[in-house]
C-alpha cells in the first residue's frame, strides 16, 4: 500500500524495536529508524547493481515534494546518470554559489575598469543602492522581482538616472559571467529601461532655486563634511564648471598674479577637438576660497585629493557630497530638498548667468563652443567680460545665502 501523509504522522518520532522500511510507488520507499526518524529513498539499478540515494527527510520534505524528486532523479536516470551523483553534484553546486559581490569585482576589473570611463561611478552606483540589498545573495538565485522592486524604488525616490545606470550595467556583467560559465542566466536580459521601467533617456533640467542655494549653503556651513569638500562644492557653483575640471586641476593651473585659471586640453570636455586650453578669471572675491582649497590640500600638486593621502580626488568622490548635504538638510533643517547632483550647480550658475551678461559670454565661462561661424572666427577669451559675470553671480550669491 502507497504511503500516506496520516501514516508518516503517525510513525514520526514513534520509537521502535529495529528499522523499518515501507515502501511507496516508483522505487520510493521510507526507511524509519529505531528512534522515529523518517527518511526517504529512492531504490533504483545503475550498471547492473542496485542503488539508493535519499530524497529528504520528514517532515521537513512533504510526501508530495518527495515523490517529485523521486520523479527527477528518475529522469536522471533515463538519461544516463547516477542518480547518487547528481545529486551530489547539486551540492556541489550550492556549495560553490557566487554571491553578486564578488561577481561584480571580477567584472569591474577585468572589464569595467579597462573599457568605461565612468567606472568609479559605476561602482559607487552599486556600492551604495545594491550591495546593501542584494550583494551577499546567490547571483544566480536573486529573483527577477527583486531586482525590480530594487530599481523601481530608485525611480520611485527621483533617481531614474541612476537606476538605469544599474539596469545597464548589471545586465552587462551578467552578460559577462553567462559567457564565463560563471552563473547561468541573465535573469534581466528581456528588462528594458524605457518599457519596464519609463526612464526616458533626456537631458537633466534640474537648477537650484535661490533658496535651495541658501539652504545648500548653510547645509556646508553646518554640516561635518570635509573642509576641502565643502571648498570644492562652493567653487563648482561659483565657477559653474564641470567637476572634473575642478576636481584633477593642478595647483600650477593658477596664476594669482596673471589672475588666470588655466583648464588644459586634456582635462576639459572640447579639448580633444580644440586642442587648446580654458581660461577663466580668478577674480579677488574667489581667490581666498582656491587659496583655502590649496592649504588644505596634502599635495604638492594636486588641489583637490583624497582624505587621508596625496593622490589626486577620485572621480566616485565628488558623487555622494550632494546626498551628504541633503540629509543634513532633512535632519538639521527638516527641509526636503529635490534630488540633485554635482552637474545640477553647473545648470544651476548658468540659470543665474542669463540675468547677468550676454549669452555668448556665459557660454565661454561654462567652457561650451560659440555656435556656428562664431566658433570659427571669435578666439577672443572674453576674460573681462568673464571677469565681470564672475563678479556679479559672486554678488548675488551673497545676497541670497546673507
Amino acid at each position: 500500500m502507497a504511503l500516506t501523509e496520516s501514516w508518516l504522522k503517525a510513525n514520526h518520532n514513534k520509537a521502535r524495536d529495529k528499522l523499518e522500511v515501507k515502501s511507496d510507488r516508483d522505487g520510493l520507499s521510507v526507511r524509519v529508524s529505531p528512534k522515529g526518524k523518517i527518511t526517504y529513498q529512492l531504490r533504483y539499478r545503475y550498471d547492473g547493481k542496485q542503488s539508493r540515494v535519499d530524497v529528504g527527510t520528514y517532515p521537513l520534505t512533504s510526501l508530495k515534494d518527495a515523490r517529485t524528486k523521486a520523479q527527477e532523479f528518475r529522469a536522471k536516470l533515463e538519461e544516463g546518470h547516477d542518480p547518487r551523483v547528481v545529486k551530489k553534484v547539486g551540492q556541489l553546486e550550492i556549495k560553490r554559489a557566487v554571491t553578486l559581490e564578488p561577481v561584480f569585482e571580477q567584472w569591474y576589473q577585468s572589464y569595467c575598469v579597462k573599457n568605461k570611463k565612468g567606472h568609479e561611478l559605476i561602482k559607487r552606483s552599486f556600492e551604495i543602492h545594491v550591495f546593501p540589498k542584494l550583494g551577499k545573495m546567490p547571483i544566480d538565485q536573486i529573483p527577477l522581482n527583486a531586482w525590480m522592486e530594487l530599481l523601481e524604488k530608485l525611480v520611485a525616490d527621483g533617481k531614474p538616472s541612476i537606476s538605469a545606470r544599474v539596469l545597464t550595467n548589471t545586465k552587462q556583467m551578467m552578460k559577462w559571467a553567462v559567457r564565463r560559465q560563471i552563473i547561468q542566466r541573465n535573469a534581466l536580459s528581456e528588462i528594458n529601461a524605457k518599457q519596464d521601467l519609463q526612464v526616458e533617456k533626456g537631458v537633466s533640467d534640474r537648477a537650484l532655486t535661490s533658496e535651495e542655494i541658501r539652504y545648500m549653503w548653510q547645509a556646508l556651513e553646518g554640516s561635518r563634511m570635509a573642509p576641502k569638500n565643502k571648498v570644492f562644492v562652493k567653487l563648482c557653483l561659483i565657477y559653474g564648471c564641470r567637476s572634473g575640471e575642478m576636481r584633477i586641476a593642478e595647483k600650477s593651473h593658477f596664476d594669482f598674479e596673471k589672475g588666470i585659471w588655466t583648464v588644459p586640453a586634456e582635462n576639459h570636455k572640447l579639448g580633444a577637438k580644440t586642442k587648446k586650453p580654458l581660461l577663466r578669471p580668478i577674480i579677488p572675491e574667489i581667490e581666498p576660497l582656491i587659496k583655502e582649497a590649496f592649504a588644505l590640500s596634502s599635495s604638492d600638486r594636486f588641489v583637490f585629493t583624497n582624505s587621508g593621502d596625496n593622490t589626486v580626488m577620485s572621480r566616485s568622490a565628488p558623487l555622494q557630497l550632494p546626498y551628504n548635504l541633503m540629509q543634513w538638510l532633512r535632519r538639521h533643517k527638516k527641509y526636503e530638498m529635490e534630488h540633485w547632483a554635482m552637474h545640477d550647480l553647473r545648470r544651476t550658475m548658468r540659470t543665474h548667468m542669463a540675468e547677468l551678461v550676454p549669452p555668448h559670454v556665459a557660454e565661454i565661462m561654462l567652457g561650451h563652443k560659440l555656435p556656428g561661424e562664431w566658433q570659427t572666427y571669435d578666439k577672443h577669451h572674453y576674460l573681462e567680460e568673464q571677469a565681470e559675470g564672475y563678479a556679479k553671480w559672486w554678488s548675488k550669491i551673497v545676497e541670497i545665502v546673507s
